[in-house]
């Protein structure tokens, strides 16, 4: 598969749509919206919630990735559509962060079975707590399936985390973000996903999720091949690349593309080429595409 432009792999929404909902139309019109913003692949992220509600989401992506594939619209940039991440429900309910706590489940594998079925085929990545009780199961259940596991929305120790990896994690979502903040005596699920060689990373670069010389800190300290940058981007009505907050004031998402990562990562000294490797070449590895994306 050969895929031109950036690669998405962590967005809820953008403008006026998102991934809630059970109109297809809506996933193209984020599709449509990316792709005009130069990413060339998304991967639509399905909140936190009952089974029943994720699955309608993901019937939703689903279709859209039929309509995607049976009438591309000439001339009209968009983002193809490559299956669905699922943000939950088997999370840590302290580490919500805009989540709605009551959204989450205890893993297991019958829950894992009802959540799954029927869409094996494009369920590319699940966010998973590994700490809680029954998901070092599921986090092998998945793998086994292959399915991308990413640890978050999660308050494990390092040796959590470290046992995570061993049951099949490979990524953790949107680092610092959501889970048990470094300690220099606990580092914790960030910092294992800092020093460890295998573990992709996804970074929100929009210089509110992560300062700027916490950005520096990751490129200078993380593989560069394990970094995944991705928007989180969520469906507002403010202005565009701005970070997005909930009526409670917690930070809910941001407001940006793949490309406003690209310009404020410049801006603080990364290489172009460092850049674009995490905008594009090590996602598309982590999802097993044939060759890295080019812009």
């Amino acid at each position: 598969m050969t895929i031109k432009g950036f690669v998405d792999l962590h967005t809820h929404g953008s403008g006026r749509y998102d991934v809630c909902t059970e109109d297809p139309e809506h996933i193209l019109k984020m599709a449509e919206l990316h792709g005009s913003a130069g990413t060339g692949a998304i991967l639509p992220t399905i909140y936190s919630g009952r089974i029943d509600e994720m699955r309608m989401n993901m019937e939703a992506v689903k279709k859209a990735m039929a309509i995607q594939k049976s009438s591309a619209k000439s001339g009209q940039p968009t983002a193809q559509i490559l299956g669905v991440h699922l943000e939950g429900p088997f999370l840590n309910p302290d580490r919500c962060g805009a989540l709605d706590r009551s959204s989450v489940s205890t893993p297991d594998l019958a829950s894992l079975k009802r959540l799954t079925a029927g869409f094996e085929d494009i369920i590319k990545i699940i966010t998973i707590a590994p700490e809680i009780q029954g998901a070092l199961k599921v986090i092998e259940r998945c793998s086994g399936l292959g399915i991308r596991v990413n640890m978050g929305h999660s308050d494990a120790t390092y040796k959590e985390a470290a046992e995570g990896k061993k049951a099949g994690a490979a990524g953790i979502t949107h680092i610092f973000n959501a889970m048990r903040p470094f300690h220099h005596r606990e580092p914790g699920i960030a910092g294992l996903g800092l020093i460890d060689e295998d573990l992709y990373i996804e970074v929100i670069a929009d210089g509110v999720h992560l300062h700027p010389r916490t950005l520096e800190l990751i490129f200078a300290c993380k593989r560069l091949d394990r970094i995944m940058l991705v928007s989180d981007s969520v469906k507002s009505r403010r202005k565009k690349g701005m970070p997005v907050y909930d009526e409670t004031g917690t930070l809910a998402g941001s407001g940006i593309t793949i490309a406003d990562s690209f310009g404020l990562l410049r801006d603080i000294g990364i290489p172009d080429a460092e850049i674009d490797e995490a905008a594009s070449d090590n996602p598309a590895r982590y999802l097993g595409l044939h060759r890295p994306l080019t812009t």
